[in-house]
């Protein structure tokens, strides 16, 4: 049986965060590292208006982490973009990376009207099951109009 998740927005970077970072790095990927690195320097600590940052936990620890920024690729004020979202993989596949957007995506209720993101081809599929369109340029892979 799943443990019961909780998700909760992080002010602080939490215990567990080295676990995933590892595993990430393990899988290939960077924007762990880019997390932690980006948050002590204290140049990305998702602390403007309508920003935000979540962890996923079960009784185990910490499980996964979602980011919402705006979006630095544009001078729309309304457009935010997800960041970091990475679940540890002895949780993935029972909704735990689905409860972390849905959640960020409420961050977004009243200050952006578009999400944008960037991803690889393997993680494509989530983001079209949830609402996001592919698109072609330099700034994004995906985009979800909010309203």
């Amino acid at each position: 049986m799943q443990d019961a998740l909780r998700i909760t927005p992080l002010t602080e970077l939490p215990d567990g965060i080295e676990a995933l970072r590892a595993q990430a790095a393990a899988e290939g990927f960077r924007f762990i590292d880019r997390l932690v690195t980006e948050w002590h320097a204290g140049t990305n600590r998702f602390d403007r208006a309508g920003e935000g940052l979540l962890g996923a936990w079960e009784a185990t620890g910490l499980v996964g982490v979602c980011g919402l920024n705006r979006d630095p690729y544009t001078d729309d004020a309304g457009v935010g973009r997800l960041r970091h979202l990475y679940v540890l993989a002895s949780a993935r596949r029972h909704g735990v990376a689905a409860a972390l957007l849905a959640e960020i995506l409420r961050y977004t209720e009243g200050t952006f009207h578009t999400v944008r993101l960037r991803t690889t081809p393997q993680a494509a599929g989530f983001y079209i099951r949830h609402g996001f369109v592919a698109v072609t340029g330099d700034a994004a892979s995906h985009v979800r109009r909010l309203r």
